[in-house]
């Protein structure tokens, strides 16, 4: 096993690095062979085969078994399109419901340019950033719950 280079945190040069913000990418084991070629392989397979071994030995029902001769009471779509679907059913204006539903991929497309002037990954030294994922995520989250309550819940999930 190769031995790792440790930096010297004393090294002006390194310091300068640092407070620009680089980090670990200029000092240390190299990625390639190292990682890429040796370390992910072997956790790829090995969470495949822990995917594998649980379906097999408990496999999971994913609901009722269909019947083609009765309609369900509410049909709901898949998970990840609850929060959606619940804009559309809870909005009274269906146009309005519909901008709202295309304003999602518009708002991701704009998330990469908010603060793509900072060099920082740190999440702390990126609040806007920061901030508006975890608003984006508590919204997506609560639309998502209300979507499998009745309409009369969908919004304040039955708490108020």
């Amino acid at each position: 096993m190769p031995t790792l280079k440790k930096p010297d945190l004393a090294d002006p040069q390194l310091r300068a690095k640092l407070a620009k913000g680089m980090g670990h990418n200029y000092y240390g084991e190299p990625a390639w062979p190292n990682d890429l070629l040796y370390t992910f392989p072997i956790v790829i397979l090995g969470t495949i085969a822990l995917c594998v071994g649980l379906a097999v030995l408990d496999p999971a029902m994913t609901g009722e078994p269909a019947n083609p001769f009765a309609t369900p009471l509410e049909i709901l779509p898949e998970w990840y399109l609850y929060p959606v679907f619940n804009i559309l059913r809870v909005v009274p204006n269906k146009l309005l419901g519909v901008v709202l539903m295309a304003s999602v991929p518009l708002g991701l497309i704009i998330v990469p340019f908010i603060e793509n002037v900072n060099k920082f990954q740190n999440p702390f030294r990126r609040p806007v950033a920061t901030t508006v994922f975890l608003f984006g995520t508590v919204v997506t989250l609560y639309l998502g719950i209300g979507a499998a309550m009745p309409i009369s819940k969908a919004l304040t999930l039955g708490l108020f």
